[in-house]
């Protein structure tokens, strides 16, 4: 014995912490990797990637990306498109799990088969594309809002498994007082569900944000492009880097002769303004987590201690 603890148990402390070093590494330092390169000049950068810190520095990859109207609005379109459609869905998958934990609530079986039949089958792209169109949504904001009200079955099995920890004497002493459903959920559930309500809002902001999908199926307009789709197009082609260049070009004709004098000198490439513009694409999401992590880990170990 040393200190208290055994050799097996100082072994697995220091065995456990390393390894956790080493994925923490593994997850940090992509974004890292990124972020020094992103604020390097191009022609530097040409010579060889930088992994710990840059060896010309230079925020004209960031300015570019900042000043271009195309990315402002298809970061307003995201962000938008991210609180609006999280909050809603979060509020109706509440609802619907809240009616489907009640034990009174008439053909929960029949909800239980759909529900499980969704979790494994979908319809496709093509009918979910017919779907949306004969619904007056394609090429609307409201495609990125209306078909994500509801989260999916899986969602729903989380909330139903906080509202069934909710002693039942609550419930009833409610309906004695003569409140009625509504009243009880918004009174008494949800004040009582902030962990796990904080924990899929954070997986649902996210996948919201990421999300480039629905602009690339089921949008043309370019004023509906989200934040990620123009990331997409950015790393996919350089004309579309030279173009978001021009633009900024029109609406300011200082920031045009800038950028094509560090385009000249190599400050700016292809290369550094797609660093950039994916490093900015995630500071947001960065920036969200820890105002919500209090309530994010209580709402992933919700369940996984039984009292």
């Amino acid at each position: 014995m040393v200190g208290g603890k055994s050799l097996v148990d100082r072994g697995f402390t220091v065995t456990n912490v390393v390894f956790m070093l080493i994925i923490m590494i593994l997850t940090v330092y992509p974004f890292w990797f990124s972020v020094v390169n992103s604020l390097n000049t191009g022609d530097n950068l040409m010579r060889g990637p930088i992994f710990v810190w840059p060896r010309e520095f230079t925020w004209a990859s960031w300015q570019t990306v900042l000043l271009d109207p195309g990315i402002l609005k298809a970061a307003w379109i995201s962000g938008s498109r991210t609180v609006l459609a999280t909050v809603v869905s979060i509020l109706y998958t509440a609802m619907f799990s809240y009616a489907f934990s009640r034990p009174y609530l008439k053909g929960k079986m029949w909800y239980a088969a759909i529900g499980f039949t969704s979790m494994y089958f979908y319809g496709g792209l093509i009918p979910s594309f017919m779907l949306l169109n004969w619904l007056g949504l394609y090429d609307s904001y409201w495609v990125y809002i209306i078909p994500g009200l509801f989260l999916g079955f899986w969602n729903v099995i989380i909330f139903n498994a906080n509202f069934k920890a909710i002693p039942e004497a609550l419930f009833e002493s409610a309906k004695m007082d003569g409140a009625n459903e509504y009243t009880i959920f918004f009174r008494i559930v949800i004040p009582l569900s902030k962990p796990v309500l904080a924990a899929l809002s954070v997986f649902t902001a996210v996948g919201i944000w990421n999300d480039y999908g629905a602009t690339l199926y089921f949008t043309q307009s370019t004023d509906l492009q989200t934040l990620q789709y123009l990331i997409l197009k950015l790393i996919q082609s350089t004309d579309a880097i030279e173009q978001m260049a021009s633009i900024v070009g029109v609406n300011n004709p200082a920031v045009a002769e800038l950028y094509s004098k560090a385009q000249g000198q190599g400050i700016v490439t292809a290369r550094t303004l797609q660093l950039a513009a994916m490093v900015i694409a995630s500071i947001p999401m960065i920036i969200i987590y820890p105002f919500a992590q209090k309530f994010f880990i209580k709402g992933v170990l919700l369940g996984s201690v039984k009292e």
